[in-house]
Parts: structure tokens; C-alpha cells; sequence
């Protein structure tokens, strides 16, 4: 292999020109005979028993070309990296630029590289950060969603009430025929809860059981499954029983149940309201910080390349497969659910993909300029922590994350730290005067 030419374009991305030898092509299409022989049917030989060279007399000398180049070329393309001391973020578009006349083939490789970044203003910056704050109606609310999850049913005779549970047949014709997935049998179904489409549940307030009710409901616009959006359907519904909702009583037994210290209500309180203040604080820290970085990147200058961004993309989008998979789904039957084909589902996530991208490389900017470095007991310490948090051996964390990983990340997190260590942040604008009298805070 030889490199003859590095060439810097437009947008972070440098042209590779590579040469391949006659004698490396040919070498690979030696690889590429063996490899493909046995499938290959020459009159007169029985198969993977015909010479190379009547079988690219029969076929023509590029028989085995694409074969051999793409046995060639990633270890050139590895080699011409190193010797011009590029690094790609992204695999690079290859062309075939010539055909010499002994027999080399020339490559144009267009990789993609870490742009050049330039930084503004990233100490010192100022952007608002909410205090937190639990109030009356927080622990109130709270406390009303613990009682929901020990409530008990118990049927009853009279009419359905909103928050009643109704125990229904049902099935949805459009112009008087039935769709799929219009139909349920023995549906638990709260009234209140905005589980089907707008209207159904208040249309079925006042019924009783062993009663039919034809419920009528326009589709939205933007429903899920496109045959249906915008059409008005007619369930035919059928009401087995009605169950109203027993709500325990919030006091001090309460407490008792539902806490493993609280032995009262006051204590109880008292626990909801300091879990509740560690919740909103971590989210308004977490907030505070991605306005930091926005300010950061929104100061910046890049010219990032598009195959970053698409590496980036593939990564959200398979983390996101993941979680789905652990759910019993694949990606496909989630964007068909939800109206989209791949490409639109992709989509969806692209500007999280830009985003992240873009701090990365700021992030790593600010390492650069602040000399930021980690000490070996740092991150051994942090390894310790891993360890303790995933419940695993030290020794096999260090085998799933490699060193290289783990110093990176604990840098951009030190870059992280001195932007909010600089930082002032300014308070939140005040809510308008008609919502400050439900603020006062909880005792």
C-alpha cells in the first residue's frame, strides 16, 4: 500500500488517496479464488476444482476484483490511518479513482474527522436555576397517589360515577364494520383515566350493570393507525358491573403501612416532603446543567461531520431497541404502532443525536484548553464505585471498561464541573401573581 496524497475538504473531511499494488490485488484475488471455487461451475472440472485462471478466462478478469479489494482494503486503509496520523470518527466513503496499467488499483477514501472546534465563552456563564421548593399541595398529592396504590374495588348497583371502574364488553365498527383491535371482552376500564379516545369514558358515566350502550367517538387526527384517523366509530358496549374505588383513610395506621419508619402521619409527611425536595433538587441540578452545556454549544464553532452525527444516531437508536427488546418489542412493531416507518422513527431521535455529539466535542475542547487530567487513585476509586453499583467484581469491571473509556468520561466530567464551578447562576423568573398564593411551602 502506498498513501499518495492526504487532502483536507470541506465539512471535516480529509481524502485519503491509496494505492494498492498489483501484487497486494493479486493477492487478494488469490484469497478471494479459494474463498469463492467451490461455488463456481467451469465445463469439463468438477467443482472447486477449476484453476483460477479458467475460471477468469470464462468469467473475465474482474471476476474476482470486488472480492479481492474488499479483502485488501482494510488493512490498507488501517495502514494509511497511522501513517498519516488520521483518526476517523465514522467509516469513510470509498471510491475506485484508477486502473494503472500494471495493474494497481487507486483509492479515493473521503473520511470523516473531529472537526476543529472553537469555543466561546464557557466560565462564568449565567443562566437561571430553579430552587427547590416542596409545597403543601406536593405532600398532599403524594400522598393521594400512595392511597391509589392500596385502594381496593367493590362492585355496586348503582349508576357509574367519574373515577368508577366498568367492567365492559365492547366492539368498534366503523361505517358499520368492525376494525381490528376494536374489540375487548371483560375490560376493566376507569372511567377518568384517558385509557381509550376522547369521549368514550364520559359516554358510559351513568350506566348500570347488565345495560348496552352504543358509544360514539371521532378518531383523532393523529391517531396511530391510519386506516382509522379522523373517522367516526360506534362501540357497541356491554356493562357487567360497576366498581367503585375505596380510598384508606390518610392517617397515622396509614403511615404505618405504607412507610418502613413513619409511625405517624406528621412523620410520614415529614418523609415525603424531604423525598420529594431530593427529587425536584436532582432534576432542577440536572436541568441547570443541560442549560449550561446549551449555552456552551450555542457559543460554539464546528463543522461536524454528517457520518458523526449517523454514528451517534445508531447508537441512540439500538439503546433504544434494547430497552424495547427488555419489553418484549422490536423497533419495527414500535414505529409501526406509532405511524412511523424507520426512517421517520429515526428521525425522532436526530436532534438528540446532534445534541449529544456536540457536547462531546465541546466538552473534550475544554479538557484540551484546561490541561484536565485524572490521577491513577481517581480512577481506581472510580472503578470501586462502579463495582459497588453494579453489584460486580472490580477486576471484571475493569474487563467490560476498558481504562481508555473510563479516563475519557472522567475527564468530561471534570470539564463539567468547571463550567458549573464558574458558573452564576440566576434565579428562576417568579410565577405570575395569581399562581403565588398556592406556594406557600410545606411546614
Amino acid at each position: 500500500m502506498e498513501l499518495k496524497n492526504v487532502e483536507k475538504l470541506e465539512k471535516s473531511i480529509v481524502a485519503l488517496t491509496i494505492e494498492i499494488s498489483a501484487e497486494e490485488l493479486d493477492a487478494g484475488k488469490e484469497q478471494a479464488y479459494k474463498k469463492n471455487r467451490n461455488r463456481i461451475t467451469v465445463p469439463g472440472f468438477r467443482k472447486g476444482k477449476a484453476p483460477r485462471k479458467m475460471i477468469e478466462s470464462l468469467y473475465g478478469d474482474g471476476v474476482f476484483f470486488e472480492d479481492a479489494l474488499n479483502i485488501c482494503y482494510p488493512k490498507a486503509y488501517e495502514a494509511a490511518l497511522e501513517q498519516s496520523g488520521i483518526k476517523a470518527v465514522a467509516p469513510a466513503d470509498v471510491d475506485v479513482s484508477e486502473m494503472t496499467e500494471d495493474g494497481a488499483v487507486v483509492l479515493v477514501c473521503k473520511v470523516p474527522v473531529e472537526p476543529e472546534v472553537t469555543l466561546g465563552d464557557y466560565k462564568g456563564l449565567s443562566v437561571e436555576k430553579e430552587e427547590a421548593k416542596v409545597l403543601v399541595a406536593d405532600v398532599k398529592a403524594e400522598l393521594d397517589r400512595m392511597a391509589q396504590r392500596l385502594a381496593r374495588t367493590q362492585e355496586v348497583t348503582r349508576a357509574a360515577k367519574k373515577n368508577d371502574t366498568v367492567v365492559i364488553d365492547f366492539e368498534g365498527f366503523v361505517d358499520g364494520v368492525a376494525f381490528e383491535g376494536g374489540k375487548g371482552e371483560n375490560y376493566d376500564l376507569k372511567l377518568g383515566s384517558g385509557t381509550f379516545i376522547p369521549g368514550f369514558e364520559d359516554q358510559l358515566i351513568g350506566t348500570k350493570a347488565g345495560e348496552e350502550k352504543d358509544v360514539v367517538v371521532t378518531f383523532p387526527e393523529e391517531y396511530h393507525a391510519k386506516e382509522l384517523a379522523g373517522k367516526e366509530a360506534t362501540f357497541k358496549c356491554t356493562v357487567h358491573e360497576v366498581k367503585e374505588t375505596i380510598l384508606p383513610a390518610i392517617d397515622d395506621e396509614f403511615a404505618k403501612d405504607v412507610s418502613e419508619k413513619a409511625e405517624t402521619l406528621d412523620e410520614l409527611k415529614k418523609e415525603v416532603k424531604e423525598r420529594l425536595l431530593a427529587q425536584k433538587s436532582e432534576t432542577f441540578e440536572r436541568d441547570y446543567e443541560e442549560a449550561l452545556l446549551t449555552a456552551v454549544i450555542d457559543n460554539m464553532q464546528a463543522e461536524i461531520p454528517e457520518a458523526m452525527i449517523e454514528v451517534q444516531l445508531d447508537n441512540v437508536v439500538q439503546d433504544f431497541g434494547y430497552r424495547l427488546q427488555m419489553q418484549g418489542m422490536k423497533l419495527e412493531q414500535y414505529a409501526q404502532m406509532n405511524g412511523m416507518d424507520m426512517a421517520q422513527f429515526r428521525g425522532m431521535f436526530r436532534p438528540q443525536a446532534e445534541r449529544q455529539v456536540k457536547v462531546r466535542l465541546a466538552l473534550q475542547k475544554i479538557v484540551e484548553l484546561e490541561n484536565l487530567d485524572v490521577t491513577e487513585a481517581e480512577i481506581d476509586e472510580k472503578y470501586k464505585e462502579l463495582a459497588e453499583q453494579y453489584g460486580m467484581d472490580t477486576e471484571r469491571v475493569k474487563k467490560v471498561l476498558p481504562v481508555d473509556t473510563i479516563t475519557s468520561d472522567m475527564k468530561l466530567d471534570k470539564a463539567i464541573a468547571l463550567i458549573k464551578d464558574t458558573a452564576k447562576p440566576k434565579k428562576k423568573s417568579k410565577k405570575k401573581a395569581e399562581d403565588k398564593a398556592e406556594e406557600s411551602a410545606a411546614e
